[in-house]
């Protein structure tokens, strides 16, 4: 008998994964790194102590695959990501892939009218090369080939590093990644936001994956005198960029739902003597649905504009990145709702303001996620914690909602 796959064993295995690590101080374990081949090797071990049939796929995905179900049943899917931004914690990703593995253990040998198959994605965060998502994409059959020739910061291309992986990149290109057959994928994840631990509750069921849009901003000015150009006769590009960035925060106020950040801003030439003739700023905005994301960013970019008029300031927009919004399937949240209500805890429908694998596979296959509190909202950081009571929730919510899972409802 090997150990019981409990809350604390969850735990305790998290704290072993923590240590496949580049470096001290946090978490760094970037895509198809040593430490990643690592975290696969420990992670497919445990895998196979469940009675898992494991592979590792063309993306570098680590694949177990439970034995059992009907004869050409479909499969659900369960999974997360064990790769890591720089100085992570040790949850975020990490806690889907073991539970998953614990789910996996505790209903082997059980009767299910499907397959089971977990996930251990191995680029979620996007760190290492100019893409992210790869694994996830690649199983919902919607691998791009120009990836393959992206680089990362040494130069190195995404098919060599996949290839000195021990992955065969033309399985990627030939469409062999495709997680056929899939009945739906559901992702447990910490939250990585407070709303949970303002609730006082355990676990929360996800609504929607936030769509999102990234902008570089410029305003472009006239540099001059600091002492000796008059105030109402100033082209200041950086005045205007705070006041841009102050209507960024207002017209999100203005809309619930929406999330606005500025999150990098730059002055030039930067002399304390000087009138800014330039300013760079980024801006982040997100919500659970594109129609009222989109309403945001027209009223935003029209008070930006209205703000560069009455400065004299020339105003530029450049789009960096675009995601929409991902729906859970509703009928994936009232499964995991139920489950939550049976095991006595009220329940909490909130978006996920972060992406996630879920956002990928959703082109699959219907997607469910189950949020769990982490402290004080932390994540991406080595202070990220979860604790082990709520993961006992978490793990007693999934076992309950995968023994009552309907197959018919999905069909």
């Amino acid at each position: 008998m090997g150990e019981a796959w409990d809350a604390g064993a969850i735990m305790r295995k998290l704290d072993q994964l923590a240590a496949c690590t580049e470096r001290p101080g946090g978490i760094t374990r970037l895509f198809l790194t040593p430490a990643h081949g690592e975290a696969v090797h420990l992670v497919r071990g445990w895998m196979d102590q469940a009675g898992l049939q494991t592979m590792v796929d063309a993306s570098g995905t680590l694949v177990g695959h439970m034995p059992g179900g009907p004869a050409g049943a479909r499969r659900l899917i369960l999974g997360s990501h064990i790769d890591t931004v720089r100085r992570a914690g040790r949850y975020d990703g990490c806690l889907g892939v073991v539970m998953g593995i614990a789910l996996a253990a505790r209903l082997r040998g059980a009767a299910l009218p499907y397959a089971l198959e977990i996930r251990a994605f191995g680029d979620e965060e996007g760190v290492r090369f100019p893409v992210t998502l790869t694994g996830a994409h690649a199983a919902a059959g919607n691998f791009d080939p120009a990836w393959l020739d992206s680089r990362d910061a040494e130069g190195i291309p995404l098919r060599a590093a996949l290839q000195q992986f021990g992955c065969d990149p033309s399985a990627l290109t030939a469409g062999q990644c495709t997680a056929s057959g899939a009945l739906a994928y559901l992702e447990i994840h910490i939250e990585q936001g407070p709303v949970l631990e303002a609730a006082n509750l355990p676990v929360g069921v996800v609504t929607a994956i936030n769509g999102a849009t990234r902008w570089e901003i410029s305003v472009r000015g006239r540099a001059g005198h600091a002492g000796t150009v008059p105030m109402a006769q100033r082209q200041d590009a950086l005045a205007a960029a705070c006041g841009m960035v102050l209507a960024v925060q207002r017209t999100a106020l203005a809309h619930p739902g929406v999330v606005a950040t500025v999150g990098r801003i730059s002055a030039s030439p930067g002399a304390t003597n000087v009138i800014p003739g330039e300013c760079i700023f980024t801006l982040d905005v997100r919500a659970p649905e594109d129609a009222l994301r989109g309403i945001a960013e027209q009223e935003i970019f029209q008070a930006m504009a209205n703000l560069a008029d009455g400065s004299r300031t020339h105003l530029e927009v450049r789009p960096l990145h675009a995601a929409p919004a991902i729906a859970c399937d509703r009928r994936l949240q009232s499964l995991l709702a139920d489950a939550v209500g049976a095991a006595g805890w009220p329940v909490l429908h909130l978006p996920s303001g972060a992406g996630h694998d879920a956002m990928a596979m959703a082109a699959l296959c219907p997607v469910g996620m189950l949020f769990v509190r982490c402290a004080d909202g932390i994540s991406h950081h080595p202070d990220e914690s979860v604790t082990e009571a709520d993961v006992a929730v978490a793990l007693e919510v999934m076992v309950s909602a995968l023994s009552t899972f309907d197959v018919d409802a999905l069909a």
